[in-house]
C-alpha cells in the first residue's frame, strides 16, 4: 500500500512545484531566481520534495499527435473483485496504456490509450485488454481532441 501521509509544504514549496511543474528542466539556479529564494535554499527544498515522494520525477511531455500516436481513448474496465493486483501489472506491460487509475463508481479501472491508429487501437482494446483474466467488462470512449496534455 503506498505511503499516504502528506509532507507539510509552505508557499515556497508550492512555487518550486509550480516552477518544476511548468518546467522541469530547470536549473536549480533558475527555480531559485523565479520563487526569490537563494540557490542553496532551493537545492534544499528541491532534495527534501524528491526524497520524500512529493517529486516523483522529471520527465518531458510529449504532444501525441506529433509523435505518431494520432488514435486515442480512454478505456473503462469492470473487473473481478479481487482481480486488481495481477491486473495492474500487465495493464503496466503495455505500452499504448498511458495512465492507470483505479476509480470507484460504474466501472473499477480507467486507462488512457493511445495508438498510432485506430487498427492500433482496435488491437490494444480487443486483443489485449478484453482478453485479460479478470476483465468483465470495457467501454471505450475515442478522444477527438486533446485540449490540454500537461
Amino acid at each position: 500500500m503506498p505511503e499516504t501521509s502528506a509532507l507539510p509544504l509552505d508557499d515556497v514549496d508550492r512555487r518550486i512545484i509550480t516552477e518544476l511543474t511548468r518546467d522541469g528542466r530547470l536549473s536549480v539556479s533558475a527555480v531559485a531566481q523565479n520563487v526569490h529564494i537563494s540557490r542553496a535554499h532551493a537545492y534544499a527544498r528541491i532534495s527534501r520534495l524528491t526524497s520524500s515522494g512529493v517529486l516523483t520525477k522529471f520527465t518531458a511531455l510529449v504532444d501525441p499527435v506529433k509523435a505518431g500516436l494520432k488514435s486515442s481513448a480512454y478505456v473503462t474496465l469492470k473487473v473481478s473483485q479481487h482481480a486488481w493486483r495481477e491486473l495492474k501489472e500487465e495493464l503496466r506491460a503495455i505500452p499504448e496504456v498511458q495512465h492507470i487509475a483505479l476509480v470507484g463508481g460504474d466501472f473499477d479501472v480507467m486507462l488512457l490509450v493511445r495508438a498510432e491508429d485506430n487498427t492500433g487501437l482496435r488491437r490494444v482494446i480487443f486483443d489485449q485488454l478484453q482478453s485479460m483474466t479478470g476483465v468483465q467488462d470495457t467501454q471505450t470512449f475515442l478522444i477527438f481532441e486533446d485540449l490540454d496534455n500537461r
